[in-house]
């Protein structure tokens, strides 16, 4: 007689690029307390990544830190097959990692528009493209973009720009993957975590002290992470209703 399946045989299995630090550690410990083994992309933040793994053990599920630099389209295809191979197979992919600052017009340098591309944009599509390669049906992809796309906020065009390209992104590779049953969504959080940058006293005018959280955010990345894949195409804003 065959023995039923143990906890470890049916947990589930996530990369979550950024998933060291801030937005994308909130959204690694909420997949591993909805039962997931976590692998977590990171680029400097090494010692954060080592305790998230940690804190993802805790927690109960097999954790795993990957270094890439996303930059570089080349490192998705590395970082994917580092990750199947530390987890055994992969069932979702949470693009989660972006870099985040102000670039006025006048003062906006090609390097930095590439640079909020390449990370923010194109990461999110070459991670796709070789993570759909290693999942079965039933598999989910979910982005992370930015309620800015929907508001106007002078200075911020290149960064508005890539993540309005994630959006986009999401919706096409919807209609593309639906064969395959693989669902692909995003999460548009508005002000959640302060950026280190920001003066205290700005972000509480931004927010109006009513800021979200990390978990927020978490946890409709965790809903798209576990829902039906009929549920396909979606952008959902985590903004306190600002939007």
């Amino acid at each position: 007689m065959t023995s039923p399946p143990t906890e470890r045989q049916i947990r589930r299995r996530a990369l979550v690029t950024g998933g060291a630090v801030r937005v994308g550690r909130a959204i690694a410990l909420a997949l591993a307390a909805a039962g997931f083994d976590v692998a977590i992309a990171f680029h400097r933040s090494t010692a954060a990544a080592r305790g998230t793994v940690r804190d993802v053990e805790r927690l109960g599920g097999r954790g795993h830190a990957v270094r890439a630099d996303l930059r570089d389209a080349r490192a998705a295809r590395t970082l994917v097959a580092r990750a199947v191979r530390a987890l055994g197979g992969l069932d979702v992919l949470v693009n989660s990692a972006a870099l985040f600052y102000r670039t006025p017009l006048a003062t906006a340098t090609r390097a930095q528009w590439n640079e909020l591309i390449d990370l923010n944009l194109r990461a999110a599509f070459f991670c796709t493209q070789a993570a759909v390669a290693r999942m079965r049906e039933g598999g989910h992809i979910v982005n992370v973009s930015d309620v800015i796309t929907r508001l106007a906020r002078p200075g911020w065009a290149p960064y508005t720009a890539s993540k309005a390209g994630v959006e986009a992104l999401t919706r096409s590779l919807a209609a593309e993957l639906r064969p395959q049953r693989i669902a692909v969504n995003c999460v548009a959080p508005g002000a959640v975590l302060k950026p280190d940058w920001l003066a205290p006293a700005r972000w509480r005018k931004i927010t109006r002290g009513h800021a979200g959280s990390p978990e927020d955010v978490a946890a409709a990345v965790v809903f798209f992470a576990t829902c039906p894949v009929y549920v396909t195409g979606q952008v959902l804003s985590v903004d306190g209703g600002l939007t």
